[in-house]
């Protein structure tokens, strides 16, 4: 009997499961949105957002508290193997959702698949940097390095 476990099998082993969804998280936060299945898309909901409340944790805590902060790291590590992928959570995505409480993803529902009939999904960030503005960004620190290395030069 399968009385009160919350788990979606999804058709998969055990194993299988855990590294898909490990997987589909990482690839989340590096570009902010995928598509995937309807049911694979609300599992990774849950998942995700449980990792952005343990990322905002580490916001609320003093520097004092770096044990705690270590800690919060490596529970999101044993999910996230890129470590570039964990200092953008850490850095850039957790602070967006600083004032936010809860429903930090949404989902669109796209259809059914061609091939197998499978409902399909867009899953993505709420406050989602767009392209443009992620181009303005780098743009802004490229002027923001040129000033510095102008300055270095001046001065010698």
């Amino acid at each position: 009997m399968r009385n009160r476990n919350s788990v979606k099998q999804l058709g998969k082993t055990h194993a299988h499961r855990k590294a898909m969804f490990n997987n589909m998280v990482t690839s989340l936060f590096n570009h902010e949105r995928i598509v995937t299945t309807k049911q694979k898309g609300k599992e990774l909901k849950k998942i995700s957002e449980k990792m952005i409340t343990k990322a905002k944790r580490n916001l609320a805590l003093a520097d004092s508290e770096a044990e705690k902060k270590l800690h919060n790291k490596r529970e999101i590590m044993k999910h996230i193997k890129n470590r570039d992928i964990v200092k953008k959570l850490f850095e850039d995505i957790a602070p967006r959702f600083k004032t936010r409480n809860g429903g930090y993803t949404r989902m669109y529902l796209l259809g059914r698949r061609p091939g197998d009939a499978a409902e399909m999904a867009i899953v993505e960030l709420v406050e989602r940097v767009q392209k443009s503005e992620k181009k303005e960004k780098k743009e802004a620190k490229t002027e923001v390095k040129e000033k510095k290395k102008k300055k270095t030069k001046e001065d010698k």
